[in-house]
Parts: structure tokens; C-alpha cells; sequence
């Protein structure tokens, strides 16, 4: 039933940005001594939203105007743009850590954005 509420559907994408994101950021502190590594980021779910027209408004019905068909955003890591360390590799240690803190902050607000529409979910029901 929930699942086809646009708050779920958009805090579960939240979610998973959030745990692609993470993988990342892990990834590059896995590879922070290799040689010729070079470091990948992903923009925020913010961001993505924004610039993917995708997202914009959209079209339930073939009568709605202006609206595109609904589509989910693929976002693929990029090439970080960090000099890189003299081995070739451009992992920072600081700037990974800052970006894992900044994916765990979006992570915990698609959960709150969840349980927050759950419980009005859970009043409306009267439970």
C-alpha cells in the first residue's frame, strides 16, 4: 500500500543514494595507499534531483500538461578532480571522512522522512 505513496517512493531512492554513495566513499579509503588510484565521488541526492530532468514534474496521466514520464535518476560515481599524491593517488583521508559524514547525515533523513510518514500513516489509521 505504501509503496505507492510518492514520500516512500522518494525517501526509499534517498536511501539508496545514501548507501551508493557510502559504498564509494568506502572504496576509496579501501584503495587511500594504492598506487595510481584515483578517487570516484557522487554528487548528493540534492543535487541529482535537481539536475536530472527525470525528476522534474511529471505526468500521471497522458492529459497532464507539461509532465515527462516518471523515470528514476541514475547517477554513476565520477572521477574525483583531487591532485593527485605523488603515487598517482588522489584519495584524501579528510575529505573521505567529511563525505562519509555527509552521506550518513542523508541517510538518517530519508529515515526520519520514513518514520515521520509512517506515523502520520499510523494516526490517519487511527493505531
Amino acid at each position: 500500500m505504501y509503496q505507492n505513496l510518492e514520500l516512500f517512493q522518494t525517501a526509499g531512492a534517498m536511501a539508496r543514494h545514501a548507501g551508493s554513495r557510502q559504498a564509494v566513499v568506502a572504496q576509496n579509503i579501501a584503495n587511500a595507499d594504492t598506487p595510481n588510484f584515483r578517487a570516484l565521488e557522487m554528487s548528493s541526492f540534492a543535487k541529482t534531483v535537481e539536475q536530472n530532468p527525470a525528476t522534474s514534474m511529471k505526468a500521471t496521466r497522458a492529459s497532464h500538461l507539461n509532465g515527462v514520464a516518471a523515470a528514476q535518476a541514475q547517477v554513476n560515481p565520477t572521477e574525483s578532480r583531487a591532485e593527485p599524491a605523488p603515487n598517482g593517488n588522489s584519495v584524501s583521508i579528510e575529505d573521505e571522512m567529511l563525505r562519509s559524514v555527509e552521506v550518513s547525515r542523508e541517510h538518517s533523513r530519508a529515515l526520519a522522512i520514513y518514520r515521520h510518514g509512517m506515523t502520520v500513516l499510523r494516526t490517519t489509521l487511527g493505531r
